[in-house]
């Protein structure tokens, strides 16, 4: 065998020299071709690895990191984190979670004080723990001084957006909600659900998710995707049956049942009794509030009264008009009918999904009749911008 192998080798030596009097080149071609070959191969199993295993060495590189909520974080931002920072530790980085703005409607309050993530409130850019910055639940920092100035080193979402990361994005818009997405990275590393009342198994450590952190996660599925029955995928499906074994069902509870403020089912009741249906659409002038959160509050029930497929609620404080918008027609995009509507109104913010949307308007934009003092509530034509807007008008 080995003289068989001899004397291949000294024919492909003989033939090579015989059509390349040089070999040197041929050699250097050789090896160059086999180098491009390995580079690519390693580029497209990089670009095949699971999104968690691409995510971990970006965190990997750094000591410190803040995770950052968009303001009035939710449920889905809080969870998301969490399961991030623990993502993190499992590769010694320290995390800071950090948001600005308030947590202010009672199932934000309720998840915060059931499962006590360790999160800060900022003001400014420059109280942001750390220079490496990663958004959760949003693609660009908003609502602090200087937020303008931050580039993110990574970007993990699920909402339409231009956004992205210097190191890291992920936005997947076809999903209900972030946890799902950051579910799916715990999962890709080999990390498993806990219960910590387990007998016998291992509660803690890099290759578990703890209990509050997939209790945090489910609940964020649940509240993005309203028990998985509004704009849920299949992915947040498997997300939840990978977390369930790790839920403690005792906080999901009490984190899914808070009690209800009294301003909450007043402004519900306002805005059934205002009603101004227009086909199966209908919006509702709530008038002045102190609670913002509300009003979406009441677009959830808004959207459920019998042959209403879309609804939008609006409600005035402190100058400001807020907009929740509902949808389960196919026809209207809730989150583009709300940024038609503030496209024309300076210093109007819009966004949001097709099944759910929210705006601000200042009022002072809204006045028609060259007044310098904000009205005390929208013009008329307000609400009619908001039905033609529905109706695909605008």
């Amino acid at each position: 065998m080995q003289s068989l192998v001899k004397v291949v080798t000294e024919r492909v030596i003989q033939t090579t020299n015989s059509y390349v009097p040089d070999p040197a080149p041929f050699l250097a071609t050789v090896l160059g071709v086999v180098a491009v070959a390995i580079s690519l191969w390693l580029f497209v199993n990089w670009f095949r690895r699971p999104m968690g295993e691409r995510l971990k060495p970006v965190l990997a590189t750094r000591e410190e990191i803040a995770i950052l909520l968009h303001p009035n974080p939710d449920p889905d931002a809080m969870a998301s984190a969490m399961g991030l920072a623990h993502l993190a530790s499992t590769v010694d980085t320290e995390c800071t979670i950090q948001y600005s703005g308030q947590i202010r409607h009672q199932e934000n309050r309720v998840f915060q004080n059931v499962l006590d993530p360790d999160i800060e409130q900022i003001s400014r850019a420059d109280e942001l723990a750390a220079d490496d910055v990663v958004l959760v639940d949003h693609d660009a920092p908003r609502g602090f001084e200087g937020s303008e100035t931050i580039m993110p080193v990574a970007v993990i979402d699920h909402h339409p957006g231009n956004g992205t990361g210097l190191e890291f994005t992920d936005k997947r818009t076809d999903y209900g909600a972030c946890a799902s997405i950051v579910a799916e990275y715990l999962r890709d590393v080999g990390a498993t659900p806990v219960d910590d009342d387990a007998d016998g198994e291992l509660t803690s450590g890099d290759d578990t998710v703890p209990t509050n952190v997939a209790t945090g996660l489910m609940y964020g599925i649940h509240s993005d995707t309203n028990r998985l029955t509004s704009g849920v995928s299949g992915a947040d499906f498997d997300a939840a049956s990978y977390l369930c074994r790790g839920v403690d069902e005792t906080l999901l509870d009490r984190i899914a049942s808070p009690e209800v403020d009294t301003e909450v089912l007043d402004i519900k009741a306002r805005a059934i009794s205002n009603r101004d249906a227009r086909g199966p659409f209908v919006v509702s002038d709530v008038g002045g509030i102190s609670n913002v959160d509300a009003i979406p509050q009441a677009a959830d029930e808004l959207v459920l009264l019998e042959g209403t497929t879309a609804a939008v609620v609006h409600g005035s404080r402190n100058g400001t008009i807020h907009v929740s918008g509902r949808s389960h027609d196919d026809r209207v995009h809730m989150g583009e009918a709300l940024e038609n509507v503030a496209a024309d109104v300076a210093d109007a913010s819009a966004g949001g999904h097709s099944r759910m949307g929210g705006a601000e308007f200042p009022l002072l934009e809204l006045a028609t009749d060259g007044g310098s003092e904000p009205l005390e509530g929208p013009p008329p034509e307000f609400t009619d911008d908001l039905f033609a807007a529905l109706e695909g008008d605008v």
